[in-house]
């Protein structure tokens, strides 16, 4: 089984080495913010993607830890090379040891934010700041040739350099928001200290992927995995523009979509096939309450109703997929090195047999790139700018068994919340708004009769790129004023909550 990547070999590149942490993939996405390209890499394949165009190298954070025997490593002629290397946590750690400094655990792990200081006045790193700590072990004995520049209260070694050689090692994690000073150190590696071009844009994106589309689909037709949603609507877009009439859009309406939901996809997308799978996915899913089996069951589903259907066109080769990073890191890193949050159905649910090469143009990209792409591909905006809706539907927002009756109640109550969005302006200040329904009943009163019927969850957040999430601060009353609607209008639900749990430590879906 195939799938399509994207590198671009003609500008000034940063390689990322990926040792599984789950968040490398915003490592890239702060040097593209920068407008300097940027790809992602295994351990086991960091030396042989070193071009003539690669200008410095980070090596990521890791859920492993450099003092367990079977930890990732990498090959240590990568410090050979005279390119500046960036160490972030596990790669500050795993640079420190390999070069001969010694790292330890004291049994004083540090968490959250820490207060950095500097000891040192440097280019690379020159103000106290607030960083974002997540480590357990840390450098207790420098290499020869490094100094020590910032430092905090459990990390004596917070930031470290040998600045004839352009390694650096930082303990924290300047990807994330909750750096303060983290784009801007990030900045002074790759502009400054590496002195990479800031000539990558969406547009040259654009250029590069439809070009290795091309050169891989050729004429071969292909099916596209259409769901309406934000991901597969810009990816059947971009190989459009690479395939032209080749592609095939196909809906496959297993029940759990939204209401309303196959009527808006067909106005927005006429040509679309639409596939009537309702009772079969009810049907398959009846009896399972577990995330992960009710993933999978509606990964293989979709797979195998795609690979029938694409007997009608001559066997196609290709299936378009609108994968996105957050749904890859999520489900596996590189290598197998991430720890599974929880598997995607585009990704974890495949069947390992499966007939179909993939394409998934999107693979690389947040959510917000995703749109980015989508405004340079001239699409309209109701369109990218819908809220995320997950492959798998409404279910995995129906907490243990999937019903009919159980998804007509969710269906209704999630739409009387989202037009309220819509008619009080609030929709578009949301990265993501979506209720779950329950797998318990409460007891309530209405019209002085007792009643015994599910509770629903309101789940709404905003976001940069999916990876960390805060809770939306509604007015009090508007949270009033849907629970109203929702258990006056909604026959089964008798009571409304609010999730105010930031990611992390949740998901932004629940399961």
């Amino acid at each position: 089984m195939g799938s399509i990547k994207i590198y671009n070999t003609q500008m000034d590149t940063c390689l990322i080495v990926d040792f599984g942490s789950q968040v490398t993939k915003l490592i890239a996405r702060r040097v593209r913010e920068m407008n300097v390209y940027s790809i992602i890499v295994s351990p086991s394949k960091a030396m042989q993607s070193i071009t003539a165009e690669t200008k410095c190298v980070i090596l990521s954070g890791s859920p492993y830890s450099t003092l367990e025997e079977c930890s990732p490593t990498i090959d240590s002629k990568i410090f050979e090379l005279g390119l500046p290397i960036l160490g972030i946590c596990y790669g500050q750690q795993l640079m420190a040891k390999i070069l001969g400094g010694k790292v330890e655990n004291h049994g004083v792990r540090e968490f959250g934010q820490s207060e950095l200081n500097v000891v040192e006045q440097n280019p690379f790193i020159d103000e106290n700041s607030i960083v974002w700590m997540s480590h357990g072990d840390c450098v207790t004995q420098l290499p020869q040739g490094f100094k020590i520049l910032a430092k905090t209260q459990n990390a004596p070694c917070a930031v470290i350099a040998n600045e004839g050689k352009k390694f650096y090692g930082i303990q924290f994690h300047p990807e994330v928001t909750h750096t303060e000073k983290g784009r801007e150190i990030l900045k002074h590696f790759v502009v400054e200290i590496s002195k990479c071009e800031q000539k990558w844009t969406m547009s040259a994106y654009k250029n590069e992927t439809i070009a290795k589309i091309k050169a891989q689909i050729g004429d071969e037709m292909t099916i596209c995995a259409l769901s309406g949603g934000v991901d597969s609507a810009v990816a059947a877009k971009l190989v459009y523009e690479a395939i032209g009439e080749k592609l095939i859009c196909v809906l496959v309406d297993t029940g759990l979509l939204r209401k309303g939901e196959v009527e808006q996809i067909k106005a927005t997308f006429p040509d679309i096939n639409v596939i009537d799978a309702k009772a079969q996915f009810l049907r398959e899913l009846s009896g399972i309450s577990d995330p992960e089996q009710k993933r999978k069951v509606i990964g293989r589903l979709f797979i195998e109703h795609f690979q029938e259907f694409s007997k009608k066109y001559s066997d196609a080769k290709f299936l378009v997929q609108g994968t996105i990073y957050p749904d890859v890191i999520e489900s596996a890193g590189s290598d197998g090195l991430a720890q599974t949050i929880k598997s995607h159905h585009n990704v974890g649910g495949l069947p390992k047999d499966m007939k179909m090469q993939l394409c998934e143009p999107l693979r690389e990209l947040f959510k917000d790139e995703v749109r980015l792409l989508g405004e340079e591909l001239g699409m309209e905006k109701k369109v990218i700018y819908r809220h995320p809706f997950p492959g798998p539907g409404l279910g995995i927002r129906i907490l243990g068994e999937v019903t009919q009756e159980k998804v007509e109640i969710l269906q209704n109550a999630d739409k009387i919340y989202i037009d309220f969005l819509h008619e009080n302006g609030l929709y578009e200040k949301i990265w993501q708004a979506f209720s779950v329904l329950l797998p318990c009943k409460t007891v309530g009163v209405m019209g002085d009769g007792r009643t015994y019927e599910f509770v629903l969850a309101l789940r709404a957040i905003t976001s940069e790129d999916g990876m960390t999430a805060q809770v939306f601060p509604f007015e009090m009353a508007d949270l009033l004023e849907i629970s109203t609607r929702i258990v006056n209008n909604v026959k089964g639900v008798n009571r409304v909550t609010y999730d105010i749990t930031s990611k992390p430590p949740a998901t932004i879906e629940w399961e």
